[in-house]
């Protein structure tokens, strides 16, 4: 499944033809996805302003000029085609290489920039674990309500990390991956940041807090390292383990500067360190770190 790094690079690749764009008409192709769409999904788009793209955590957002908030998720296998004069092109950075087969193609969305140009975003999904919902009145739903903070920005510092973990038994790699605390981080990015930081992912996650209630030097190294493991992923385009194409047809190799994913029995490269990646199991997922330098 796209991790935040993935799904920001899709946004980014959309908001170029999107953002600004009336959408002329909506096709569905099918009743559902993941879930069924929501009653008259077409036409309470259809003839409306995108007003701009977002994010929160894994999931893209649509405001909708006079209309509802459109929220959209990716699943395990979906991603968006652009279709327009110069040829088709898939925003966004993937794990497995996205699918072209036009019996995969579920939504289309036929738009007219302020220009008058038109053109088509595809939204193809395989496996349709993808789901397209709207938000209410508010532009809240269930899906984002519990959400924790971003780890993007200036938000997440050493004072707020040291806050969400204060008092945490569990290992601090499942509580980095709670969703409640930290909104979109996902398993490679937490190998990568607890790396960067010198952190065992097996220690308690309460334990980078400091009693009395000020910064520590381990929240202030663990929430800079989340900040700039996220963010460099985000400028290299995300963690495909494959070459893969943005929009504007350059090439994003954030996998070749994996410290510890997917490195097991490999020298850790971190200078001065005499340690060997290791893999262990946690909460049925895989852990890559180093066991000598991360404690």
């Amino acid at each position: 499944m796209p991790e935040l790094p993935e799904v920001e690079t899709v946004r980014r690749g959309l908001q170029p033809v999107m953002e600004g764009a009336r959408i002329v008409s909506v096709e569905t192709r099918r009743a559902d996805l993941r879930f069924p769409f929501p009653p008259d999904f077409a036409g309470r788009l259809s003839g409306r302003k995108i007003v701009s793209l977002g994010r929160r955590a894994k999931y893209l957002t649509a405001e909708i000029e006079g209309g509802p908030l459109l929220i959209c998720h990716l699943g395990m296998s979906g991603s968006f085609r652009i279709e327009a004069e110069g040829g088709a092109s898939t925003p966004g950075a993937f794990h497995h290489e996205r699918s072209k087969a036009a019996s995969h193609d579920h939504v289309v969305f036929h738009l007219a920039s302020p220009r008058g140009k038109k053109s088509m975003v595809v939204f193809n999904d395989p496996r349709r674990f993808g789901f397209m919902l709207f938000a209410d009145a508010n532009n809240e739903h269930p899906m984002l309500a519990d959400l924790g903070v971003e780890p993007t920005g200036n938000a997440l510092d050493g004072k707020l990390l040291g806050e969400l973990l204060r008092g945490k038994k569990t290992p601090l790699k499942a509580a980095l991956l709670d969703q409640t605390l930290i909104a979109g981080l996902g398993n490679i990015y937490v190998a990568e940041a607890l790396w960067r930081a010198g952190l065992s992912p097996r220690r308690a996650a309460g334990t980078i807090a400091t009693a009395n209630g000020k910064v520590g030097q381990r929240a202030e190294k663990l929430s800079s390292a989340i900040r700039s493991v996220i963010a460099d992923a985000i400028e290299a385009g995300g963690s495909s383990l494959r070459d893969y194409i943005h929009a504007d047809g350059s090439l994003g190799y954030f996998q070749h500067s994996f410290s510890v994913y997917d490195r097991e029995g490999e020298p850790c490269r971190k200078p001065g360190c005499s340690g060997r990646i290791s893999r262990i199991v946690q909460s049925g997922r895989s852990t890559f770190y180093c066991p000598i330098c991360q404690h």
